[in-house]
């Protein structure tokens, strides 16, 4: 029993998997919350796929893929940004855009690479077994500057969140802060793409924020719920990954979904079964007294 445990902590690939996976697990997790809150969920999908260009291009010129990733991706969340409010866009428009051309882009480049259909799969769908220490350790400081910055504006993300007006009536700076975001979703993005890819990004950064609002009705709660839900779906998706021999990032995915739809079934506050059975329980209850 306890072998199923131990086992796949005895080699090293592994264990760089755990800690890369859950460190970008606990960035998603955080950033998330404010991502679904502000309905800029499909900004991280954009963002992530529209990095494909930068990975390309690292790739294209044997640079660093990751370093690619990153310095394509926090641009395109600025620029998603402020093609919708300089243009008075809407911004599933501006994400449309940024998307398709920076996937394009990505596209075009890997085909000029000879082999290019395996290392684009890699690139899409992650690859979280073969992270190094090097990735390890540049995912931990990249995802600690994250959460340092969520920690210090705090306040102002949760204000801003909730009721930008209000927030700019009480001196917050809620445009420093409506820039700041999509930075935060771009970097945190980045730090995810070698979990569960380009493809599957967004479900790590949604679904636990989503299954965490299900659950808990204040902010704390909710990034509670959050981390707790995405830690345990990375954990148990890399174990379902070794012993069944799945790809580790689609695992991670299904895990997380299937958190997802048991709160949506049987949450306290919004569970759909559970309203259902409570309801005839609270009627045969109010019949009896």
């Amino acid at each position: 029993m306890f072998d199923v445990i131990t086992e796949p902590l005895e080699f090293a690939f592994m264990q760089r998997a755990f800690l890369a996976a859950c460190l970008a697990g606990l960035a998603c997790a955080v950033v998330g919350i404010f991502v679904v809150l502000k309905g800029m969920a499909f900004m991280g999908d954009a963002v992530a796929h529209s990095s494909l260009a930068g990975m390309s291009v690292a790739y294209f010129v044997g640079g660093s893929v990751f370093w690619g990733a990153l310095a394509w991706a926090v641009p395109a969340s600025l620029a998603i940004t402020f093609i919708s409010r300089r243009v008075n866009l809407r911004l599933d428009a501006s994400i449309g855009i940024i998307f398709a051309s920076g996937f394009a882009i990505g596209i075009i480049l890997m085909s000029q690479v000879d082999n290019y259909t395996a290392d684009l799969f890699s690139l899409l769908f992650g690859n979280v077994l073969g992270v190094s220490w090097y990735d390890v350790i540049l995912i931990s400081v990249i995802a600690g500057v994250v959460l340092l910055v969520v920690s210090i504006l705090y306040k102002e993300l949760l204000f801003t969140s909730y009721d930008a007006t209000m927030s700019a009536a009480s001196g917050i700076p809620v445009r420093l802060i409506q820039y700041l975001l999509p930075v935060l979703v771009g970097v945190t993005t980045v730090v995810s793409l070698k979990a569960v890819g380009i493809v599957l990004v967004l479900a790590l950064l949604v679904t636990p924020a989503a299954t965490s609002m299900l659950l808990a009705r204040r902010l704390p709660g909710m990034i509670g719920y959050s981390v707790a839900v995405a830690m345990v779906s990375v954990i148990a998706g890399l174990y379902l990954s070794f012993h069944v021999g799945l790809p580790s990032g689609p695992s991670i995915v299904l895990v997380a979904t299937g958190f997802f739809l048991l709160a949506l079934l049987f949450s306290p506050r919004k569970g759909m079964l559970w309203h259902k059975w409570r309801r005839p329980l609270a009627t045969k209850y109010d019949t009896d007294t």
